[in-house]
């Protein structure tokens, strides 16, 4: 398909007929290793299925190697960004896209074979049967990790269990990026007032979410560390996720304390 930018609005050859498709969005930095493969599984997964690469001028040749793809496989499309966005920036594009391109579902996946693309079809059967937002959940019974240092397991644990306390939302794994959307659903969101980005991207929609009232549920998937390149987490990125986890609990505060006055 053709390459976009991401000012772009899609091709109208594939808004006819998607709104029983889902557009899986996969942003990418420096995953020109990964991209082929992800994107050959991904397709093969579901005949259902179409992709969005996001990817932010990486230079290691990213956009290239999928411009080689989507020259001929017309269910793989790239929208190319000027600069490194950030993640939570780049699936706000995708899910723009989505909506405007007619999609029924929107799915979010990262690029390095972290997020096992033969769940896709357990994603699907779930938003069909009347969830809005599907998690793909590593703690929904117990941990499914592997191949993570227990010092960062125990970071990730840990944090989504400080943050569904916090913010008050039952879901196991808030900072999941292996989700799946009903596009009528997020229309119902504010998408031009989402605050955060990176991995606080994951928890601020899942708030945003829970509080329009979505049913959200939970799909157990088991999380494999990437087995090519380098992980882009970082301290910065896990202090963003906690700063929005206070953000988001000082806000139920102080909702909490404007309900009891009347």
């Amino acid at each position: 398909m053709q390459v976009q930018s991401e000012n772009s609005a899609g091709k109208s050859s594939i808004t006819n007929g998607t709104e029983g498709r889902i557009l899986v969005v996969i942003p990418t930095y420096n995953e020109a290793e990964n991209i082929p493969i992800v994107v050959r599984k991904v397709l093969d997964a579901s005949p259902d299925v179409d992709i969005l690469v996001v990817d932010d001028n990486s230079p290691d040749g990213t956009a290239k190697a999928v411009e080689r793809i989507s020259a001929t496989e017309s269910r793989v499309d790239l929208m190319t960004r000027q600069s490194k966005g950030g993640l939570g920036t780049a699936y706000l594009a995708g899910f723009r896209y989505a909506i405007e391109n007619g999609y029924g579902y929107v799915m979010e996946m990262d690029a390095d074979l972290s997020h096992e693309p033969n769940e896709i079809p357990r994603f699907q059967q779930a938003l069909l049967n009347h969830a809005d937002v599907a998690v793909g959940s590593r703690y929904a019974h117990g941990v499914s990790v592997l191949n993570w240092p227990i010092k960062r397991l125990l970071l990730s644990y840990g944090s989504n269990i400080f943050a569904r306390i916090v913010t008050g939302v039952p879901v196991n794994d808030m900072t999941s990026g292996f989700k799946a959307f009903k596009v009528a659903a997020l229309k119902s969101i504010d998408l031009n007032s989402i605050r955060s980005n990176g991995y606080a991207f994951q928890v601020e929609m899942n708030v945003r979410a829970y509080r329009r009232g979505l049913k959200i549920v939970e799909v157990p998937i088991v999380f494999t560390e990437r087995r090519i390149g380098a992980s882009k987490m970082s301290k910065k990125i896990v202090f963003e996720g906690m700063e929005i986890v206070v953000i988001v609990g000082i806000d139920r505060l102080l909702r909490a304390l404007r309900l009891r006055k009347r």
